[in-house]
Order: C-alpha cells, then structure tokens, then sequence
C-alpha cells in the first residue's frame, strides 16, 4: 500500500493537478442586473475563451446579453449560467466591441431566436477581424473552437449612442471607440450600472493593442466617470465602483495619453521615456503588469508620436 501511495504522489508531481473545466456563474449586481466573470488567464480550452466580464439584464419580455463569449462552447455555458437565473430565454445580445470574446458566441444566441445588436462601427470591425481571430484562436482553443461561426451583429444602429428599451429596461449604448475601433459600453441610467466591454481593467492591467487608441481610451473614460456609475462591470475583473476603475484603469489611461504622450509630443527619445517610466508602483500587483506594459508604453508612445 506504501508504495501505491508513493506511486500516485509522484504521478501527480509529475502531471500536476487536473485542471477544471471553468464553469460562469452569475451574480446579482443591481435590480435585473447580473454579471458574470471570467477568469483572468489567457484564452484556454478550459475556459472556452471566456477570459473577461460580461453581463446580463432580465426584463419583462426576455434576456438581454451583453457579449457573448469568444467561441460556441463559451456562449453554450453563458447560457446555462444565465438559464440559473431565469428561464427567460435571451431575446436580445448586444456586443460592445469586436475583440473574439465579445462576439463570437452571436451565432449560437442567434439559432435560438435572439436578435444581435451592436453599433455600425462595431459590426464593421468584427467583419474586418473575423478571420484573424478564428485563426488565433484554433491555436488557444484548438478543437473547442468547433462549430464556432463568426457572425457579426445584425440589427446596428448608426453614429456613436444609440437608446435601447425592452421589456421596461432601457440601454444606452456609448461608443468609446478604444480597444478596437468602434468598441462601446453599455450605460443602464435606472440602475446607475455601465457594462464597459474592453474599456475598463481591473485586477489585470488593461492592454493596449496595435489597433487601440489610448487617447480614445482617456477620453472615453472621463465620459464613463461623468456618468458617477454606482457599479460598473469591467471588460475583465471584478464588478467594482468607480474608485477602482479609476484607480485600475482611468489612471493608468491618464498615465499613458498624459505623461507619455506629451514626451512623444515633445519629441522625447521613446528609449529614454521608455526607460523612465519602467516600473510604476501603484499598477504593479496588477495581473499581466510584467508582460504588458512595456508593449502598452511603445504602442502609446507611437500613437502620440504618429498624430500629435
């Protein structure tokens, strides 16, 4: 019997413990308000690409989505998160940006009856980025990416807000145009609860993509504080209050289009910046601080560089 215990503890030394499959589940956030968040990981076929936040709101007349996961096996569990909650089924999901798990779960949502809404611009970029994010994920996801079917919303709506009601409840959808082009939040005034989608990190560091805009991203968070939300759930992380959104992200933004980018402005040497600004305290026990913010500080600093 010793050695078959011994056996089995070094079998699992050598294997590691098994990994579990990430199940979302839903937790109440203001009046017909929930909020389902993801692990803060990379993408994996545990977690079915759902490394981020979403949210849904029951109202009267059906379910409204807001995002719908990076793959079909991740909308299929947002559904049975949701379906612990209600047996609504979801009549609407709204998008707010076009990164793989804000979208890629519509046509699964679709099948089942619910119309897909987002902004043009919105829409327009999923279509642009489709094929680019099926093939990033066939190598995160590998054979969970099965019977996944891009599928940009259908129903936009034109400029950069636009008013949605259902059921009693009424959305107000923000363009923040940030993350990727044409990204948006959701803003529900009853409640005082923004869905920010990709503008808003918390527990992680926020992550500046070669096609993100920092100066967007500034801009459309002071509109975000101007709302004075009472919850606000992120992108990614924790359901917070504004305090932490600004201490997590709206500070970081800051940093980035303000200290950075006057020292692009000012012609500064980037290598000299880039140096300075190495090691920033008050952002550094954040999740993936140590592998993103150099390549957010380069990306902003360019940006700055390129359009004074």
């Amino acid at each position: 019997m010793r050695k078959l215990l011994l056996f089995v503890a070094a079998l699992i030394a050598l294997t590691g413990p098994a990994r579990a499959d990430y199940l979302p589940v839903a937790e109440p956030v203001a009046d017909n308000v929930w909020a389902m968040v993801g692990p803060l990981a990379q993408r994996s076929p545990d977690n079915d690409g759902l490394n981020a936040s979403f949210a849904f709101v029951v109202t009267d007349q059906g379910v409204i989505l807001i995002d719908s996961g990076a793959s079909r096996k991740g909308a299929e569990k947002l559904a049975a998160a949701i379906r612990k909650v209600t047996p609504k089924p979801v009549r609407w999901v709204i998008n707010t940006g076009s990164q793989d798990h804000r979208w890629l779960g519509n046509d699964f949502f679709a099948e089942r009856g619910a119309d897909v809404l987002a902004l043009t611009r919105t829409a327009a970029t999923q279509a642009q980025y489709a094929e680019q994010h099926m093939l990033g994920l066939q190598k995160l996801l590998g054979a969970r990416l099965a019977g996944t079917q891009p599928m940009p919303a259908r129903h936009t709506s034109a400029g950069d807000r636009a008013t949605l009601t259902l059921g009693g409840e009424t959305l107000e959808l923000i363009e923040t145009d940030a993350h990727f082009p044409g990204d948006a939040m959701v803003w529900l005034p009853r409640q005082k609860v923004a869905v920010t989608g990709d503008l808003v990190f918390v527990d992680r560091l926020l992550g500046v993509l070669p096609m993100s805009s920092v100066r967007n991203g500034q801009r459309a968070f002071q509109a975000l504080a101007a709302l004075q939300p009472a919850r606000i759930v992120p992108g990614h992380g924790r359901v917070c209050d504004l305090a932490q959104a600004q201490r997590e992200t709206g500070d970081y933004y800051d940093f980035l289009a303000g200290t950075l980018g006057r020292a692009a402005q000012d012609m500064e040497p980037m290598s000299d910046t880039l140096a300075k600004y190495a090691d920033l305290p008050q952002f550094r026990d954040l999740e993936n601080y140590a592998g993103l913010h150099k390549a957010n500080m380069n990306r902003a600093f360019t940006e700055f560089e390129a359009a004074p």
